[in-house]
């Protein structure tokens, strides 16, 4: 459970957009996360910066409990086959 990393060359082109994207890499990086659960699939700057938010939001709240929720919240999407909200 962590940020999803993104591929080197958005992340760069981001980080000259976006303040403090950078910062998302400060934590490991997972194959599921608060912004994959919470927020929808998208593709632009206002979606990366949004996705940021979530990112932010989960590193300043890091736990296990949290980590939990996001594990059940990805396993109901999986399974009942929605995505993101």
């Amino acid at each position: 459970v962590g940020p999803r990393p993104e591929r080197p060359v958005f992340v760069e082109q981001l980080k000259k957009t976006i303040p403090f994207y950078d910062i998302r890499h400060d934590v490991r990086p997972g194959i599921t996360g608060w912004a994959q659960v919470c927020y929808p699939y998208g593709a632009s700057e206002e979606d990366s910066l949004r996705k940021l938010e979530y990112d932010l939001y989960y590193m300043k709240n890091i736990s296990i409990p949290l980590d939990l929720m996001i594990i059940f919240m990805t396993a109901k999407i999986v399974l009942f086959g929605r995505g993101g909200r």
